[in-house]
């Protein structure tokens, strides 16, 4: 344990006194979280939109302003002499709607109104809500110009339980803390790592005594507590700029992160055990870890679309149950009866991935 002590020593040491490498531990984390943060957003907003009203009742001209009350269109001219469809070809709209000549007519003899609506299919995600959007739109403004003689026979009142607000920010920034505490403390062990073999004194390290786990448990327990300062920092200013709120016992997300901690610190020493230069190992973390956390963990992509079989791989990435803990923690607050499992699968990867990196390094050290 003494020896395990003193390699931490060591490695905060030499890590203190590397300015670029401290100032690069505290500002990458926080531009990332800023970035992800403010940037990223699921719901689209303000698309623009293209109306031809061909009618100009009064009835057309409430319905325009159903369409635009919701905030999620804004109104785009479509060029003169050219059709609104033209708008659509030019990239200028994202979706043009047609309201015919006897829209007012129609609706005062009880007849159905039909609005031609043309949507850009560029992006299928976009193209789903503009359509999913007009239909709502749609069903409301029938809703308040009709006086049905009778209430209809089922009526399904609904309520976002968990976060009724719809505050993207519940979703994202607990995702930005998974992303930002595997890449980062991974990336400052490897490395270090890397730094031994560059310098030449992993010779000393394979010709001495110390044990493969006392040289990892040391490097291990220094950037331990390095990644405990920025997961302080960074769950700190998540919860003081964006919001974030405790929604149940926080001891579950506390445990968990320091275990998320260890193992990601174990995948950068796996990391630089393996590689042979600090250019090789910084592609190694961003390529693995980093791409890893960010597409198949359901940071943004729901678990459920990832293909076979990457979707097995996905198992794997333990930045899945942190973000899925760090969601729970913040939006759902199910305690230990809801997480206590992606708490085990941290830890049994980050087990796994300690034992693989020491079998290496045994390999690597000389002979008794």
């Amino acid at each position: 344990m003494k020896r395990v002590l003193a390699q931490a020593v060591k490695e905060l040491s030499q890590f203190w006194r590397d300015r670029l490498t401290v100032a690069l531990a505290i500002v990458l984390p926080l531009l990332t979280l800023f970035i992800f943060g403010f940037a990223i957003r699921l719901e689209s907003q303000n698309l623009p939109l293209v109306i031809q009203d061909l009618d100009n009742s009064p009835r057309s001209r409430a319905y325009i302003e159903q369409l635009f009350a919701t905030n999620q269109f804004k109104p785009v001219p479509w060029p003169q002499g050219l059709t609104p469809e033209a708008a659509l070809d030019q990239g200028q709209a994202r979706a043009v709607v047609v309201i015919p000549p006897d829209f007012q007519r129609q609706m005062m003899r009880g007849e159905t109104a039909t609005v031609q609506v043309l949507i850009d299919g560029t992006d299928a995600n976009n193209a789903r809500f503009l359509q999913n959007a007009l239909r709502a739109t749609t069903h409301a403004f029938n809703q308040a110009m009709t006086s049905p003689q009778r209430p209809p026979p089922v009526a399904a009142e609904t309520r976002l339980w968990f976060n009724p607000g719809r505050q993207e920010t519940l979703f994202i920034v607990p995702g930005v803390m998974g992303v930002v505490l595997w890449v980062y403390p991974s990336l400052l062990a490897a490395i270090a790592m890397v730094r031994e073999k560059d310098r030449g004194t992993i010779i000393q390290v394979y010709a001495s005594d110390l044990r493969a786990e006392e040289l990892l448990l040391g490097k291990g327990l220094a950037y331990l507590a390095i990644g405990g300062v920025e997961a302080l920092v960074v769950i700190g200013l998540g919860m003081g700029i964006f919001g974030l709120r405790w929604a149940g016992d926080p001891l579950p997300f506390l445990l968990g992160t320091l275990v998320f901690l260890a193992a990601a610190v174990m995948f950068g020493l796996f990391i630089g055990v393996r590689a042979n230069s600090q250019n090789v190992a910084v592609q190694g973390v961003a390529l693995i870890g980093f791409l890893t956390a960010l597409l198949l963990s359901g940071f943004i992509y729901p678990l459920a679309n990832i293909p076979f079989p990457l979707s097995l791989i996905s198992h794997i990435v333990p930045a899945r149950y942190y973000i899925e803990l760090s969601r729970n923690t913040f939006v759902r607050g199910s305690g230990w009866s809801g997480v206590w499992w992606q708490v085990a699968m941290i830890v049994l990867l980050g087990w796994l991935l300690f034992s693989i990196a020491r079998r290496l390094l045994r390999r690597m050290q000389l002979p008794d």
